[in-house]
């Protein structure tokens, strides 16, 4: 019934500037270069290679290039793109480069860029201008750089349309056109350094203060006193860092106006494991091409953005079961992406899976400027969520173009003087595709037929009122209602509708058309002067294609998942799904040139020099602790029970309350690929009991710890006596 009327995705807005120094030096490269890294000398009108000779200078030995370096794809994406080649055994690292668009010579790409993968390395060029772009790996050989290979491939343009971008804002680190903006600072967190990365910030105007710790980093930023943007760049799994608030990362920057900060995933696989984002008093904040996982914080969202927000752009993640809540409805969660109190805020080209609530837009308050605040979705996929595509209070949405697919619930509701445009939408398997709160569907009882139902489907508040134009319904499953004004088979449909339906986009709703509860009207804003510009899609096969192609992390991220049918009809959780998540393991082996910390050096490329990349193996240092009651730390292979009330232990000066309980079922597995130490730190008053390595016993001393000596290869943690483990620590 229509309203009257590849597996790639779509990455983040990302790109590659380098860092100001965090000790004193000054930045040698020209940062006008969109890409950062290390431009060529052309001071000779010669192409300049990694070592700075020119490329007729460079003699390499023919026996040190005997394999010839395989790429095998290259993949444009919107203003990024990515390269993948096989392992050589004869190179010590690799360098990347990227030349087209506006960017004339060869530049040379930050180094933790380059990961590596087992039998295949994989980089990304993110931060790039829309066009045709030239992409040379090249190995390194004996510290000199060898003859590399190039492949041709095409970056396109983001849509940036909705809210977000009012009045010329553009949210976060990135100008309009997808390039870092001037001055703008780059940081790579990976579950390794998440706790130790350090950068300088102007902290509350007291002056340049160094900070540590991701949470810490952007904390610092709160008083809005930072006007450099910075842009975070997430690699691989993370687990939850050692300090969040309530199992988040928190934005606050005190609405300043010049405060630009960008969250971001690299590549296809970025994940936050078990920690969410909340912002609050937040301005021009930019989250992107992440995966979320697990979140186990106290506010429940995967991404929350509570009171005061300005100016937020969130786009092409992922998001996943949170951990289950004690209300019935949070088996799945509490959330995915809520926003309250906010506006300029723009939602597009997410994709949701299998979420229990998904949006709740507005909780009885106006935005943070005393009127209604303003909100686009647009080109997100609703894989089979449930409910809440959003549920709005108050506010203003445009909701257009995106896909429903296998809701059992509902789409999108309006409650308490809402002002809802859904425009171009397409329905798959949705129950009630739009509620108006207590009246027409949101009420219908099926049994008797009739309007009897108390407290309706979500709420029993005063109605809003939704425009729907150009909409879509497919494969509508038992029990599918849809009532238009004034619609004729339907008792009643001036009072009892469930959308004011439209022939044309421009056409404005009468002030006569009111809610049953609380006689609330439609503000057209859709047809004021001021609205913003965008182009909407027709509702047909194609749209669900564009948005199955770009919504979610870049190709689709590395979380595989298929749903059936069967599975369109059903709200309760999906167990063999959420154990998949729970067992999420990065395939990650390495990030060329990660140190312990600090931000990327003057140059923001590492080395130029051609000397050996110093490759940091995912298992070269472990620490983990079950801060959330989760492991902070994916190198790690865990099966077993939390607790946050068997004691607790102190570990260099920190405090830690969360443990793992060493129980029958529990086994903690990882692989080494050097002789390391292993510390275990238990209760403190867990003395002289027993834990089992690789199959034998060992007591705890008197300070509640064991130290085993550990050789290469696999190795496992078992429960010997019932105790409690609250950190785990590997070192050379």
């Amino acid at each position: 019934m229509k309203d009257m009327s590849m597996k790639l995705k779509y990455m983040a807005s990302i790109g590659v500037l380098c860092v100001m120094a965090i000790a004193a030096g000054a930045c040698d490269h020209d940062e006008s270069q969109p890409g950062g890294g290390h431009p060529p000398d052309n001071s000779e009108n010669s192409q300049n290679n990694a070592n700075g000779q020119s490329d007729s200078d460079v003699v390499i030995d023919p026996s040190r290039d005997i394999e010839e370096l395989n790429i095998l794809s290259v993949e444009g994406w919107l203003e990024s793109v990515a390269v993948t080649w096989e392992s050589r055994t004869n190179s010590s690292a690799y360098n990347v480069y990227y030349k087209g668009g506006a960017v004339s010579d060869y530049i040379k790409i930050d180094d933790q860029l380059v990961r590596n993968y087992g039998d295949y390395y994989r980089a990304d060029i993110p931060g790039i201008a829309a066009g045709a772009y030239n992409i040379k790996v090249a190995p390194v050989i004996d510290g000199q750089e060898a003859e590399g290979a190039v492949r041709d491939t095409t970056a396109l343009l983001h849509d940036r349309s909705g809210y977000a971008f009012h009045e010329g804002k553009v949210p976060g680190g990135y100008t309009m056109d997808g390039t870092p903006k001037p001055d703008a600072r780059i940081i790579y967190v990976t579950d390794q350094n998440k706790d130790t990365i350090t950068l300088v910030v102007n902290v509350e105007g007291k002056g340049d203060v160094q900070q540590t710790g991701l949470y810490n980093i952007i904390n610092g930023h709160k008083k809005g006193k930072e006007t450099r943007p910075l842009i975070i760049r997430l690699i691989g799994q993370i687990k939850t860092p050692a300090v969040t608030d309530k199992g988040d990362i928190v934005f606050d920057t005190g609405n300043a106006a010049n405060t630009y900060i960008t969250l971001e995933g690299v590549g296809n696989d970025a994940t936050a494991d078990g920690w969410g984002v909340r912002l609050k008093n937040a301005s021009n904040i930019e989250i992107s091409n992440i995966g979320f996982m697990n979140t186990a914080s106290s506010e429940g969202d995967d991404v929350g953005l509570q009171q005061k927000n300005y100016h937020i752009w969130v786009h092409n993640c992922d998001l996943f079961y949170g951990k289950a809540g004690g209300d019935a409805d949070q088996a799945k969660g509490d959330g995915a992406m809520d926003a309250k109190g906010s506006t300029y805020v723009t939602f597009s080209y997410n994709h949701f899976w299998d979420n229990g609530k998904t949006h709740l837009i507005g909780n009885k308050e106006n935005g943070p400027d005393g009127t209604p605040g303003l909100l686009t979705l647009h080109h997100n996929w609703y894989d089979h969520s449930d409910s809440r595509h959003p549920r709005v209070r108050i506010h203003t949405v445009h909701v257009y173009n995106n896909y429903y697919d296998g809701v059992a619930k509902y789409g999108i509701g309006a409650a308490y003087g809402a002002s809802i445009f859904a425009e171009g939408n397409y329905f798959r398997g949705t129950k009630k595709p739009v509620l108006i709160s207590m009246q027409g569907s949101d009420v219908w009882d099926v049994a008797s037929q009739s309007n009897k139902v108390a407290n309706g489907t979500f709420s029993s508040e005063d109605g809003g009122v939704i425009k729907a134009y150009g909409n879509y319904f497919e494969d509508s499953l038992a029990g599918f209602r849809f009532v238009p004004y004034g619609a004729s088979g339907y008792p009643n449909s001036t009072v009892d509708f469930d959308a004011y339906v439209t022939k044309s986009r421009n056409e404005t709703v009468p002030s006569t058309v009111k809610t049953s509860q609380g006689e609330k009207t439609y503000n057209n804003f859709d047809t004021a002067s001021g609205f913003y510009s965008y182009m909407a899609d027709t509702a047909d096969d194609a749209l669900v294609a564009k948005i199955k192609a770009h919504a979610g992390r870049m190709g689709g991220g590395d979380f595989e998942w298929t749903f059936t049918t069967a599975d369109d009809a059903s709200s309760n959780v999906n167990a063999r799904l959420r154990r998949a998540l729970e067992n999420y393991r990065t395939k990650l082996v390495s990030v060329q040139d990660i140190d312990d910390g600090s931000a990327v050096s003057p140059g923001g490329g590492g080395d130029s020099d051609g000397e050996e990349s110093d490759a940091v193996l995912v298992s070269d240092a472990i620490v983990c602790h079950f801060t959330g009651r989760t492991p902070s730390n994916s190198a790690l292979s865990i099966t077993g029970n939390y607790s946050n009330s068997k004691g607790q232990a102190t570990v260099n000066g920190a405090t830690y309350t969360d443990c793992l309980k060493m129980e029958s079922s529990t086994t903690v597995s990882f692989s080494i690929t050097e002789a390391m130490t292993l510390t275990l730190y238990f209760a403190s008053a867990e003395t002289d009991k027993k834990v089992k390595i690789d199959g034998r016993s060992y007591t705890t001393d008197s300070n509640a710890t064991a130290t085993v000596s550990l050789e290469a290869g696999s190795h496992t943690i078992a429960k010997g006596d019932s105790i409690n483990l609250f950190y785990i620590l590997l070192s050379k």
